[in-house]
């Protein structure tokens, strides 16, 4: 990606607002804090609960999509502090290539348009122009244990249905904290906790294109396998 990064900022976020995928409404801290306490009654390993939840919103957040935006059309390389791994491969490259195809379709966005696929890459850094950030961290002290990731996935996942509960859509993230010392600035997160995933919060746009669509998922015959059922 290239080109002036406050010139293309100010382009894709202050100049788009119409193609955002969330209404331009609050979502109340009242709202927010029954949906974490919902989330909070998931599992953890031993109770140890090592997770922390950063709700951004405001100018902290407008200053968070603009530090990421600019950095990442500057070139400068992602920081994050959660492993990921290698890329994908075989089966799993395909699921996420399918996913993206049928986005991309919704969308109308053609496999030459650059200026689009962009666009639509750094949705992901400007936490898709939700009003509400919930920024994931665990304790540091805690990063060797593989049941701290699961612990957090789980409260995670458990978030975004209490949301949807209640009328509020998510999109879990990790693009929107890849430039780590931005979020970790604005959002005034502790050195002692680790920065691992963001879920975008709002009210889905009814009209927004990708909302609607259902990603492909595998069948039940495919994933699981039953040992001594009848």
């Amino acid at each position: 990606m290239s080109g002036n990064p406050e010139q293309r900022f100010d382009e894709v976020v202050l100049g788009r607002r119409s193609i955002r995928g969330y209404l331009d409404k609050p979502v109340p801290r009242e709202l927010i804090e029954e949906v974490l306490a919902l989330a909070m009654r998931s599992p953890s390993s031993m109770n140890t609960q090592p997770y922390h939840f950063h709700v951004i919103t405001g100018e902290p957040l407008d200053r968070i999509r603009k530090g990421n935006t600019e950095n990442i059309l500057a070139g400068i390389p992602d920081s994050r502090e959660f492993r990921r791994g290698e890329p994908f491969a075989g089966v799993h490259r395909e699921r996420q290539i399918g996913c993206a195809i049928q986005l991309f379709e919704a969308m109308g966005i053609e496999r030459d348009d650059k200026e689009k696929r962009q666009d639509w890459v750094l949705r992901g850094f400007r936490q898709f122009d939700a009003p509400v950030c919930v920024i994931v961290t665990y304790d540091k002290e805690l990063s060797e244990s593989d049941d701290t990731a699961f612990d957090c996935g789980a409260v995670t996942t458990a978030l975004v249905n209490a949301a949807w509960s209640r009328g509020l859509g998510c999109v879990i993230n990790s693009q929107g904290i890849m430039q780590s010392p931005v979020v970790r600035e604005h959002a005034s997160i502790p050195d002692d906790q680790v920065i691992m995933k963001a879920v975008a919060m709002g009210w889905p746009d009814p009209d927004f294109p990708a909302n609607p669509v259902k990603i492909t998922r595998r069948e039940v015959s495919e994933a699981a396998r039953f040992v001594g059922f009848d």
